[in-house]
């Protein structure tokens, strides 16, 4: 593998794995933080074996064709690079904080017009996983830049570029993420629901986990429901009577003493859909209620 030179500023937890998952695979690493000395096992007396620290952002840049931008938000990535705009012409710069579409896009006209070629990225993946290809890095931007310099994202895992239009990584991050956070917000209420009952969260997952793995092949369903418009194709459950059925949902949390937060979203979404005229379809027509514009 020939040798790629890469700077990584931001040296937090995922930062501090990028920069590990570079040096791993045979690339000369630059490294800066805004604080001084986080990440101390990065550095050490063989250049070989260790990342070379510096002191300013401006120097972490010039020292690469290849910068890798991990800090916690935009604004702190703009207050890291400002001092180093000087350095950014004939650079890619990717940037891998978490964000929206619209500021991957601001943050790509920014850059551009300061000579660098632009890349946004969204990490799907903990840093335990940076360097597996288990970890999923989504990259949009610049098809020139990244073809570029594909074999050395990949030294952080698997690396999937999502097209010319830079706001697609930040836009697929969120996404992913968000079924996620359903997951989560959905196992959560459950846990909560038992425990009132001296029942452990441990005790609940042999069934919650089978009964997740069940239901996912209803994932493809929905996705073709989506896709058509037609939310009416193989209905089991209609909406109508899983809306009417949801109001135990609620009273049962009420009953056990637990808030039903996590539920109420759905529900007032279920109740608008049915009087929308999708009592017939499946729940996956509630997106039409979620993105209908007011």
């Amino acid at each position: 593998m020939t040798e790629t030179t890469v700077s990584v500023l931001g040296l937090g937890a995922m930062g501090s794995a990028l920069a590990s998952a570079f040096l791993r695979a045979g690339h000369s690493t630059t490294i800066w933080n805004r604080t001084p000395g986080r990440a101390p096992e990065l550095t050490g007396p063989r250049d070989t074996d260790h990342a070379r620290r510096v002191d300013t952002a401006a120097a972490a840049v010039a020292a690469s064709p290849l910068v890798v931008l991990c800090v916690v938000h935009y604004d702190a990535a703009y207050q890291a690079l400002a001092p180093a705009t000087d350095q950014l012409a004939g650079t890619t710069l990717v940037n891998l904080c978490n964000g929206t579409p619209k500021q991957a896009r601001e943050m790509a006209t920014w850059a551009t017009g300061h000579g660098a070629d632009y890349l946004d990225g969204g990490i799907m993946a903990v840093p335990p996983m940076i360097g597996d290809p288990a970890a999923l890095t989504l990259y949009s931007g610049s098809p020139a830049a990244f073809q570029t310099h594909r074999d050395t994202l990949a030294s952080l895992g698997t690396a999937r570029h999502l097209g010319a239009d830079v706001g697609l990584a930040a836009l697929h991050d969120i996404a992913l993420l968000s079924a996620m956070y359903g997951l989560f917000s959905g196992f959560l209420h459950a846990v909560s629901l038992v425990r009132t009952e001296g029942i452990g969260a441990g005790e609940l997952l042999p069934l919650v986990q089978p009964w997740l793995t069940a239901m996912l092949p209803e994932l493809s369903r929905a996705a073709e429901q989506v896709d058509s418009g037609d939310y009416g194709r193989g209905v089991v459950s209609p909406l109508a009577m899983q809306a009417a059925a949801f109001g135990n949902f609620v009273d049962s949390a009420h009953e056990q003493g637990i808030r039903p937060d996590l539920l109420l979203g759905l529900r007032g979404l279920m109740d608008e859909a049915v009087a929308a005229g999708h009592g017939a379809h499946d729940i996956s027509s509630l997106v039409e209620v979620i993105t209908r514009q007011g």
